[in-house]
Order: C-alpha cells, then sequence, then structure tokens
C-alpha cells in the first residue's frame, strides 16, 4: 500500500525522478521521467542508466556516480541527453543517495528538470538582442541596429570607427547585406596588412606584362566587388602616396590597373574602417584631409566593450553556442565566479579578446560548465592580484552597481546622459541610487556615487 501511495506522489511531481540499485540499475522511473526522455517506464527498469540515458556525463563524469562516491547531493547542474528518438534534450540535475534503516548505502536516486522551453525562450531573446550576427542589447548597440539599415538603403561612403576587435567588419557587412548592392559581392581587405606595391596591385589588379611576373590579366578587389560593397579596414595605415590614389577613386569612380592606361570605371560602395583617431592624423600631416572628407560622409561609432558591459553575458552565450556547434561540444554555460570575472575586466582586446577567452576554456574544459580554472591566466584570480570588481559569486544587484557607475563616469556624473545611455527614465537611476547608497555600510564618507 505504502509503495502505491509512493509511486503515486512521484508521478505527480512535474521532474523527472529515477532510481538506481548499486549496479546501477534502474528501480524507479517516475511518470515525468517518461515525458521528458520519450522512454516507457517498463523499458526502463531494469536497465543500466547509462544505456537509458545516454547523458553527456555518463562516461566521465557521472553525477550520481560522484555523489555516491563523496556523499555529497549535487544541485541543478545543466547536461544533456538524448531521447528516445534521438533528439538532444537539456536537462537540470540534482542528485542524492539511498540509504536502508541502518544507513547502508542501497543506491541514489536523480531527479532532472526538462530545460527546453528555458533553451527556447533564451534563442529567442537572442535573436532578438542581435541583428545581421551583431550581438547586443546595450543602449549603444541598439542606436547601432536602428542606423544600419538607414545607412544601407543609400549609397554614401561610410566611415566605421572603434577599437581593434569591436567587429567593424560585421557592421560593414550588415550594411552590404541590408543594400541594394546585397546580390553582388561583399570584398574585404586589409590595408594596413601590405606594402604599397602589393596593396596597389591587390586594390587595382594588373594587366599581362606589368611586371616581369604577370603572365595574365589578374583583377583587383575593386573588380570583384564591381556592383558590390568594398571595405577598406585600417585606411588609417596607408601611405600618403596611396591616400592620392584612394582619393581619385572616391571622387572620380575611376581605377587603373597597373600597366594600364586606360581608366576602368568602379560602381562599387566603398566604407572604411579604422581603429585610429583620423581626425588627431589629418592634424598631424598624416592623413590628407580631403580624403577624410571623401570617407566620412556617414560615420558610425563602435563602442568598446567595457563601455557595453551589459553585453557580456548575451555574448558568452552566443560563443558558447557557437563552439558546441562547431566542436560538437555540450557545455553548458560559465559559472557565477567565471561570469564575475569577465564582467569585471577592461577587455583591451574588446569582442574579439572575449571570444578568444572563451575559446581557451573550450580547450580546457570537460565537463558541462565552465569554471574559473579554465579561463586564461589573466583572467583567473592569481592573474588579476586577486581583485575582480564585483564580488564572488555574481549577482544581479552587483552587475547593477557595476553598469551604473561606468555609465555616470563616462558621463561625468550627469545622470540623465547615463539614463539614456543605459535605456532607463532618470527617476528610475535616481531609485537605484539611491537604494545603493542605503545598501552601503555607514561610517563612510558621505555624499559618495553609488
Amino acid at each position: 500500500m505504502q509503495e502505491a501511495v509512493f509511486g503515486q506522489l512521484l508521478d505527480s511531481v512535474p521532474d523527472g525522478v529515477f532510481a538506481v540499485d548499486p549496479e546501477w540499475r534502474i528501480t524507479c522511473f517516475n511518470r515525468a521521467a517518461e515525458r521528458i526522455t520519450g522512454i516507457r517506464r517498463n523499458d526502463a527498469l531494469g536497465r543500466r542508466c547509462c544505456d537509458v540515458f545516454r547523458a553527456s556525463i555518463c562516461e566521465s563524469a557521472c553525477a550520481l556516480r560522484q555523489t555516491l562516491a563523496t556523499g555529497q547531493p549535487l544541485l541543478n547542474k545543466v547536461v544533456y541527453i538524448v531521447s528516445a528518438k534521438g533528439e538532444r534534450i537539456p536537462i537540470s540535475i540534482s542528485t542524492a543517495m539511498l540509504k536502508d534503516d541502518r544507513g547502508r548505502i542501497i543506491g541514489g536516486v536523480e531527479s532532472f528538470r526538462d530545460l527546453r522551453v528555458v533553451e527556447e525562450l533564451g534563442r529567442r531573446a537572442r535573436e532578438q538582442d542581435s541583428f545581421s550576427n551583431i550581438i547586443g542589447r546595450s543602449a549603444r548597440m541598439r542606436q547601432l541596429f536602428d542606423l544600419v539599415p538607414v545607412v544601407a538603403a543609400s549609397d554614401s561612403t561610410v566611415l566605421i570607427q572603434g577599437p581593434s576587435g569591436t567587429g567593424k567588419e560585421l557592421v560593414a557587412r550588415a550594411i552590404h547585406e541590408h543594400s541594394r548592392r546585397r546580390a553582388k559581392r561583399f570584398v574585404a581587405i586589409n590595408c594596413g596588412a601590405l606594402p604599397d606595391t602589393l596593396l596597389e596591385s591587390e586594390l587595382f589588379g594588373y594587366r599581362a606584362g606589368a611586371f616581369t611576373d604577370a603572365k595574365k590579366d589578374k583583377p583587383g578587389r575593386f573588380a570583384l566587388a564591381e556592383g558590390g560593397t568594398i571595405l577598406l579596414d585600417e585606411i588609417g595605415d596607408v601611405s600618403a602616396a596611396m591616400q592620392v590614389r584612394l582619393l581619385r577613386v572616391l571622387q572620380e569612380r575611376v581605377y587603373e590597373p597597373l600597366g594600364s592606361v586606360e581608366p576602368v570605371r568602379a560602381n562599387v560602395r566603398v566604407i572604411a574602417a579604422t581603429a585610429k583617431d583620423l581626425r588627431q592624423l589629418v592634424r598631424d600631416g598624416l592623413f590628407r584631409e580631403d580624403l577624410f572628407y571623401r570617407i566620412h560622409v556617414v560615420r558610425l561609432e563602435l563602442p568598446g566593450l567595457r563601455e557595453r558591459r551589459e553585453d557580456i553575458p548575451l555574448l558568452v552565450d552566443h560563443f558558447i553556442a557557437r563552439f558546441n556547434r562547431l566542436q560538437g561540444r555540450d557545455v553548458a554555460g560559465v559559472s557565477e565566479e567565471v561570469l564575475a570575472r569577465l564582467m569585471g575586466h577592461d577587455f583591451p582586446g574588446n569582442v574579439r579578446e572575449l571570444e578568444n577567452a572563451i575559446e581557451h576554456a573550450f580547450v580546457l574544459c570537460r565537463g558541462g560548465l565552465i569554471e574559473e580554472r579554465h579561463l586564461p591566466p589573466h583572467l583567473r584570480a592569481e592573474g588579476m592580484g586577486g581583485e575582480t570588481r564585483l564580488p564572488p559569486g555574481l549577482t544581479l544587484g552587483a552587475m547593477e552597481h557595476l553598469l551604473i557607475r561606468d555609465a555616470l563616469g563616462r558621463h561625468g556624473g550627469n545622470r540623465a546622459a547615463a539614463a539614456r545611455e543605459l535605456g532607463i527614465d532618470p527617476s528610475t537611476l535616481f531609485r537605484k541610487l539611491r537604494a545603493q547608497k542605503a545598501r552601503k555600510p555607514t561610517g563612510g564618507r558621505a555624499g559618495g556615487r553609488g
């Protein structure tokens, strides 16, 4: 009678529950476990749990085995199982030991929660927080998302400025993909990576016989981008002589391949990108003022990652999903300590540095969650002098405090400007500052900023 009541109780629980004996054979399998896995109870009972679940941790890091070995229960570990239909299902598992009346271990029990709905909501949220593979939900990125289609609708030359690693080429591609030229090619060239002679032939091509090894005509990047878009990346690094040639292309829309005496018309939209301050280069006499104004028709500025820290968790999720897909892995995410480290880092390499850090962690992480020990040395506690901007165990309040502090710092304490950047009403910012001040311990200097 008690067993029947116990079975009914288990079947009323929304989470999947199963138990195993010391031989790892399933002795209990509730209705929710049937629903989540697609495996009938009668087909699961008596079988080894690894044969039933085919989970990502069964072979190398079985959570139930770890609990039985250490005596410590496990709570809410994210793993993946394979259903009866071959579907890969994310679940959150918790484990505990089973003991008899004498305290002897007679097996283990595991409960698991279906995370497919949570994952789907996350996927939809990521779709809403991206634009043509550009990821962000911060106010600065939202403004950029609004500007790209407007800029793409015209044929004007565009200058994209921003620190290295912020995704200038992604923005240039987005402009092309939303323009009337999207059916033609998008061609990118790094102008700072080539000496003048090579850069000239790469941009404009050459005719057979132009030099010793020129056996046949070779089209340049402008010819390849005909009807489409060309990105001149790192344009601030080109020489004075090359600046003159680029100026002619922009002014007259013609160029001459090496060894040719006939100009070629260029029906190409030009997008230039640089991490340098071109205005300062003009003042220093290192960049032609007339070329500057030719490429400065429309200007887009990309913020460094330190200026949009609220995008870091979103970017982390994006990179984890991408590396999981590329490497056939099932890393579930990062620990709270890792997110705290990432949120507290200034990222001089910006998004590219964050991506490299996650890829580094993927190499070292063999389980379901990226831990602090998997990060590159400069992002670990010992590599940061044991300091971080946020306390161990990231909280929403700590993150909010950091974002507000940084926004106020960037705007010299101007609350209205900081509120606009954060995408909230100034009165909301005032309430948050007042609440943060109330939470600060007494005895400190009065009137300090939150």
